[in-house]
């Protein structure tokens, strides 16, 4: 049950689900009558959540439904929804301006740059007008090109549609992949026979997406995740074939801090159960031509141990940080297994220098390192490490990261350069003669790299820390405190926000905008430390280094105070929560999708989906100190009756990664409590989840919402 505010401005359309509050008492008054005279607002419904170290009243858990389907409940996130129609109804025309400006940067007919894998060329293919991707292959030899899998085709009549992991067997004659037709990352196999066409729906559901051959082109490695929590918890074995039920548990994780993947090593030789906690991992490897043996241990699991590894000619390439918070590249022949005491060092620990990942091939060993924030690749000859080199980039800031590379015996590197100006251009280099060949430039039609630019500064937080940001802007943009600001950023899990090239952001930065990235501390952007500077008991760093990034972007004159907006998603979400709760006064508005922000409550319920997993980078609040500290910033838990920013908050229906319920409940808390007159905006996608619409273009139009929102705000501020 909600209650709704008499409708002032708009006529809004759940006339069903009005009647329903209709029938209830007369609304409620509170703080926010003024504000959102005609939002709907939920009933207030006290529930105590109980902890070892106290208890707390949540007026709006019963916003909680784990099967998604009570009406009243739905009524009250449809009616949401209808109040956010009816809001940006006035601005519809600027939101279809900037779609247009969008779908106009995408050239439609596009293709992926080929790959070898054995006898063919394997392409993704889009289509002008069509929303998904089209799997191909041509001969190497030459010939016509066969459709794998045309994803357009499983979509129809489908409002969401996933295809993930498409794996090739060994001879090439099939291909397996998983298809979720929800958004609730919970798929189903498939396997294709590409002679026939046929394709077999397994019958084998709720699993993850990782997938993995053995080399009899008969068996399957899946992994089967747990129906509550949706922790991946069963490697299953499964026989072309065979009924579903005939699956074999080849493997079982029992700590459930842990996630868990299955794939093979890039040579084919070898199945891998990859298990991967925050602070641990640990490794399974198979012969792929024994599946039906035994699976055996790289390394044994042990806290503040992290590492992965490949294969190639009889023995493990690891990357581990052992003794190297910055991590180093270590060797173990295949037959000395087991033990950690029999790994050989191949390249050093550098305090300087982070290691993402490695490619490994026959004569050379790739590193895609970071060095001063900017994500570059080293390569390594076997013959002579002594000799290694740093490609060359063709810019001041940009990201190198590894493009497609399948085949070891070869001397060719693929790799992606990009930038905040520089679409994604693949290359093909030659680590023998270090010479490169373009293989794809993007295309980005209506887009004029010339008009452009990019710079990086440099904030310096509370404590004194330099945190970098990356910044793009129109060459004849004046430095003079007039500019509005559309500031980024994530700083959680370690993940790096890159300086990629993001072609929609162009209409807010041809709108004047300058667009900032905030490395904040949480990422890894200048290594291991800065991400365990922005973790567990360290968490508010993330926060005051976003202010601060604001604080510096506006007193360097990039910004005009009143026109900061802030947008996160996700664990930037809780960013953006947080950040509201800490200095609503800095921002016009801010954007939080996905949000992550009833961070306490979540933590304590096992039941919910990958809260085991986050003990170590958020703390388990059954530990009293770890509750105190993670209580002290939880959004939800410091709504407070003061002025907020404008906000657009997103989410799915069935999100799993971020349960809908949060920015459900954090919203009726605002609306009941805040002050002021700015508007809150609440967008649920009634069909999808944590990634929201699954079509190329249905994601634009949702860029393009956010985006006019931003514009209509600036446009009453000017």
């Amino acid at each position: 049950m909600y209650l709704t505010k008499p409708i002032s401005k708009y006529a809004l359309t759940a006339l069903a689900v009005f009647a329903l509050a209709a029938c209830q008492p007369a609304p409620e008054t509170t703080a926010t009558d003024a504000a959102q005279s005609d939002a709907p607002v939920a009933k207030r419904e006290p529930y105590t959540v109980v902890s070892p170290h106290g208890e707390r009243v949540d007026y709006y858990y019963w916003l909680r439904d784990d099967e998604r389907k009570d009406p009243e409940v739905l009524a009250y996130l449809e009616a949401e929804n209808d109040y956010y129609d009816a809001y940006r109804a006035d601005y519809q025309a600027v939101t279809d301006e900037i779609e247009q400006e969008i779908l106009g940067r995408v050239k439609q007919d596009d293709s992926s740059v080929p790959y070898r894998r054995g006898d063919y060329m394997y392409q993704t293919v889009y289509e002008a007008g069509k929303e998904y991707p089209i799997y191909t292959r041509t001969p190497v030899d030459g010939g016509t090109a066969e459709t794998i899998l045309d994803v357009n085709e499983l979509a129809e009549g489908k409002s969401f549609m996933q295809v993930s992991n498409l794996q090739i067997s060994p001879d090439q004659t099939k291909v397996a992949f998983v298809v979720d037709d929800m958004g609730r990352r919970q798929y189903e196999l498939q396997v294709k026979d590409l002679s026939t066409g046929e394709i077999t729906a397994t019958g084998i559901t709720g699993i993850s997406a990782a997938i993995a051959w053995a080399k009899d082109n008969e068996t399957l490695f899946v992994i089967e995740n747990d129906p509550q929590t949706l922790l991946s918890k069963r490697v299953m074995k499964y026989q072309l074939g065979s009924p579903a039920e005939s699956v074999e548990v080849v493997y079982e994780e029992q700590d459930n801090t842990f996630y868990m993947w299955v794939d093979n090593t890039t040579d084919g030789e070898y199945v891998v159960i990859n298990l991967d906690a925050t602070v641990s991992d640990e490794m399974h490897v198979l012969d792929a031509d024994t599946p039906d043996g035994e699976f055996q241990v790289l390394a044994p699991r042990e806290r503040d141990f992290k590492y992965s590894a490949d294969h190639i000619d009889g023995r493990w390439i690891i990357l581990t940080d052992l003794n190297a918070p910055n991590f180093q590249v270590m060797q173990v022949a295949a037959d000395k297994i087991g033990d950690k005491a029999n790994w050989e060092p191949l390249v050093a620990h550098d305090e300087a220098v982070f290691i993402h990942n490695i490619a490994v091939f026959k004569d050379y060993l790739a590193l895609n390192q970071r060095r001063e924030g900017l994500r570059q690749i080293r390569v390594v000859p076997w013959a002579e490490p002594e000799t290694s080199y740093v490609i060359s980039a063709d810019e001041a800031t940009y990201v190198m990261t590894f493009a497609t590379n399948v085949e070891q015996d070869t001397s060719e590197l693929r790799y992606n350069y990009t930038s905040l100006v520089t679409p994604t251009v693949t290359y093909a280099f030659d680590m023998a003669s270090q010479e490169r060949e373009v293989l794809k430039a993007t295309e980005v039609p209506n887009y004029d790299a010339a008009q452009y630019a990019t710079s990086r500064t440099w904030a310096t937080a509370d404590d004194g820390t330099q945190i970098p940001v990356s910044l793009l802007y129109k060459k004849d943009f004046k430095q003079d405190g007039t500019a509005p600001l559309y500031q980024y950023a994530y700083g959680s899990y370690g993940s790096t926000s890159e300086p990629w090239f993001r072609q929609s952001v162009f209409s807010l930065v041809d709108r004047g905008f300058v667009y900032a990235i905030a490395h904040i501390r949480g990422g890894q952007e200048m290594g291991r430390q800065w991400y365990e500077d922005g973790k567990m008991f360290n968490k508010k760093n993330t926060f005051t280094d976003y202010v601060d990034v604001t604080d510096h972007l506006v007193a360097e004159q990039y910004a005009h105070p009143d026109k900061v907006f802030g947008m996160g998603g996700s664990a930037g979400g809780l960013l953006m929560g947080a950040v509201a709760n800490l200095a609503p006064e800095k921002y016009r508005g801010l954007v939080a999708h996905v949000p992550f922000v009833d961070v306490v409550t979540t933590m304590l319920d096992e039941s919910i989906p990958l809260t085991t997993n986050e003990f170590d980078e958020w703390g388990n609040p059954k530990n009293k100190e770890s509750y105190e500290y993670m209580l002290s910033y939880s959004p939800y838990d410091h709504v407070e009756a003061k002025e907020y920013p404008a906000m657009l908050v997103t989410t799915g229906l069935h999100d799993s990664q971020v349960q809908y319920f949060e920015p459900a409940k954090w919203v009726a808390k605002l609306r009941y409590t805040q002050t002021g007159d700015n508007p809150l905006m609440f967008r649920t996608n009634m069909e999808a989840g944590h990634g929201g619409a699954s079509g190329r273009f249905s994601r634009l139009k949702e860029v393009a919402e956010e985006y006019a929102f931003i514009l209509d705000l600036l446009e009453e501020e000017n």
